[in-house]
């Protein structure tokens, strides 16, 4: 019976080479595969998945506007399971749609993707995967004092952490670094007696 997976992380954790080995090892068994993205997620290209090792992947990216339902019964219906990257960036309604495909079509849906953003509130798709998914599981990632990295650190131009602004800004190592949450409240204390 196929299920609906959760696959999420702090930024660094290797969340989206975990999602091209998972797509590897469906095709290396002769399966179909269908790769997403949110459309928003646009900086290796509007089609492509990369991970920060390399590891790449066409994918087809997915409108905000766009029923990932229709999506797959209308072009992709003869794919074995559904991948999808930075599933942070779906819709609620997007998240129900995936739900829909594997109970009506009994195929299975991973998705990979962070659960917060950088003020540590989670974004709607993972919300809504937090409530619906049947299957749910933690990649570790490390902060550079060795604890377990939870929140995922917006920064400036300058390194400094970033507390206010728009839940989405899309970037990797050069906007974001993945910390515990210790060291996230003393570089904000810091930053404020700086100021």
């Amino acid at each position: 019976m196929a299920k609906l997976y959760f696959k999420f992380g702090a930024m660094g954790c290797s969340k989206t080479a975990q999602a091209l080995i998972t797509k590897f090892n469906y095709e290396e068994r002769n399966m179909k595969v269908l790769l997403l993205k949110p459309a928003i997620d646009n900086r290796d290209g509007a089609n492509t998945v990369k991970s920060r090792i390399g590891l790449q992947a066409e994918a087809v990216a997915v409108r905000e506007d766009e029923n990932v339902y229709e999506t797959y019964l209308n072009r992709y219906s003869d794919c074995d399971v559904i991948i999808v990257d930075e599933c942070q960036f779906l819709t609620p309604e997007q998240v129900d749609q995936l739900a829909d495909v594997v109970i009506q079509k009994d195929i299975p849906v991973l998705c990979f993707g962070l659960s917060t953003d950088f003020t540590t509130h989670l974004f709607p798709g993972s919300k809504r995967l937090f409530e619906i998914a049947e299957s749910i599981s933690e990649i570790k990632s490390v902060c550079t004092c060795g604890a377990k990295a939870t929140v995922n650190a917006r920064l400036d131009e300058k390194g400094g952490i970033v507390t206010e602004g728009s839940q989405v800004c899309i970037g990797g190592n050069d906007r974001y670094v993945a910390m515990c949450r210790k060291c996230w409240l003393k570089r904000q204390a810091k930053r404020g007696a700086d100021s």
